[in-house]
């Protein structure tokens, strides 16, 4: 089913049973990806409390994974709302998950809070399947109006869905009801002045949200080029048949405290190629070449991991598959709390490290470097919208994106899409223990492009997390927004992310 299914059907009923969360419910939920093998057994718990046994909802059904569909909903209608910004909503994901994760661990036997200080771990009594989901529940509610605040009306009334009232403010620790309200402020207070400037709090920024507070000013504006090794803004059509030039995106994400990470630039990798090296020059004709030559795949395959209208983002994406893996494992809810704890966290702090390198190298993207290279030479490239692919001035070459969204307005090195997908990819084999995925998407080529020239319906396979993560990098210089440099520098970005928070995954869960 495709990526595009799952966003028509994102507002579907989650059918809650609202007297009885711990009883098996049955969700049908469209997604994307075709509905992976998994036979297990549903495990049955003992709620002490009632001396009831009771039969544990597993994959779909299980509470973490339906906050995980609420989180992918409140993704995609921040983007539909505020334009694509990725690095702002990885760290939205990976707050809401570290939430959650802290609710959930005081109901675990040896799991340690990231931020929830000062409370006591809830008595082995009390670690009932009940318990720990009305905690993450409020955990996730609380994190999701914070940080999702324009979609309060919609997690109040999922709230109530579950059986839960979404007016109680409760802080009594000793309730999970307290521990989960206890747990989302717990992370909200923790990341006020984390550098993401949330708050407009950050000096420099006038009280503005997300204002560029460092001061960051491309070296070339969108009519000079005068340093083509260095990042250029480019025009967009503003589509009312104006244009602009976005400026660069969030600048100071580097600076930005990482969860798992000593700092963003703890893995930063060596400098790209410069204009005048034979490697530059090889990867810049690579990307011509590329684009001249897409098939149908990979175009079905470049618009797939670039996503169109109702993004869910790089981050989204990854926690989009790792909610295949549990369909697919028929996961509990102590799985899905953990593992989207650790997947996001590596979303979270890859962002942070991609943008570390990208704003202490100011790199090129190919939209200037083709200009560069090839001006007033004849090549063969994708004309735009109804053109096709024709020949042209070098100096008119441009992605294979629509005249809305030319390319990302940020520098290019390392590939935001390459590094999350690394460290992603790499979390997800950690975690299982297996590079087996199995996912599947349709897609047909040219719709999120060029709709007046649609071509055949491809079928995208995943086979392993390791192949997902690489089809995710090619796709970037497929479309023409990176180099090979770009992608490989950031492949391997994201995986020293993942191996490290690795670390940090098995500390908190007590096993260090």
């Amino acid at each position: 089913m495709a990526f595009a299914e799952w966003r028509r059907n994102k507002t579907m009923n989650f059918n809650g049973n609202a007297k009885q969360l711990t009883m098996k419910k049955t969700l049908l939920i469209a997604l994307s990806a075709v509905v992976l093998l998994g036979c297990n057994e549903s495990p049955k718990q003992v709620d002490k409390t009632t001396e009831v046994t009771v039969v544990e909802p597993m994959g779909v059904d299980n509470i973490a994974y339906k906050w995980g569909y609420m989180a992918l909903t409140a993704q995609a209608n921040d983007t539909e709302k505020f334009k694509p910004r990725p690095t702002v909503t990885s760290r939205y994901l990976g707050l809401i998950f570290v939430s959650i994760f802290d609710a959930w661990s005081h109901y675990d036997e040896k799991a340690i809070p990231v931020y929830l200080e000062g409370v006591e771990r809830r008595p082995v009594e009390e670690h009932t399947l009940s318990n720990k989901e009305i905690a993450i529940s409020y955990a996730a509610f609380g994190a999701m109006n914070e940080y999702y605040y324009s979609d309060k009306e919609l997690f109040a009334s999922f709230m109530k869905e579950l059986g839960l009232d979404p007016m109680n403010t409760s802080m009594d620790p000793t309730t999970p009801e307290g521990i989960g309200n206890l747990a989302a402020k717990a992370v909200i207070e923790a990341r006020k002045g984390d550098g993401a400037n949330q708050y407009g709090e950050e000096e420099g920024s006038n009280g503005e949200a997300y204002f560029n507070y460092v001061g960051y000013e491309p070296v070339n504006s969108a009519d000079e080029n005068v340093d083509p090794n260095r990042w250029q803004p480019k025009y967009f059509s503003d589509g009312m048949g104006g244009t602009f030039a976005p400026g660069c995106l969030t600048p100071f994400w580097d600076k930005v405290k990482p969860v798992a990470l000593t700092s963003g630039d703890q893995f930063r990798p060596g400098p790209p190629p410069m204009i005048g090296s034979e490697q530059l020059e090889r990867e810049v004709a690579e990307v011509i070449d590329m684009q001249y030559n897409l098939t149908d795949y990979q175009k079905a395959l470049v618009e797939f991991m670039r996503d169109g209208p109702q993004s869910v983002q790089q981050a989204g994406h990854w926690l989009k598959f790792a909610q295949d893996v549990s369909r697919r494992d028929k996961h509990t809810l102590d799985q899905d709390v953990k593992m989207y704890f650790y997947n996001q966290v590596v979303a979270m702090d890859a962002f942070i490290a991609s943008w570390d390198s990208k704003m202490f190298y100011d790199y090129a993207r190919p939209y200037a470097l083709v200009h560069e290279y090839y001006d007033q030479q004849k090549i063969k490239a994708w004309g735009g919208e109804g053109k096709g692919m024709m020949e042209m001035d070098g100096s008119q070459w441009r992605p294979y994106s629509p005249e809305t969204f030319l390319c990302p307005p940020f520098p290019s090195y390392t590939s935001g899409h390459s590094t999350i997908s690394g460290g992603c990819a790499e979390a997800l084999k950690l975690w299982t223990g297996s590079d087996e995925f199995g996912s599947e998407a349709v897609m047909v080529a040219g719709a999120l492009t060029e709709p007046d020239n649609l071509g055949d319906t491809i079928t995208l396979v995943f086979p392993t997390f390791t192949e997902t993560a690489e089809m995710a990098g090619i796709s970037r210089v497929l479309g023409g927004y990176h180099i090979q440099a770009d992608n490989v520098a950031g492949l391997e970005l994201g995986r020293n992310v993942a191996r490290e928070a690795w670390k940090f995954y098995q500390k908190h869960l007590g096993k260090e």
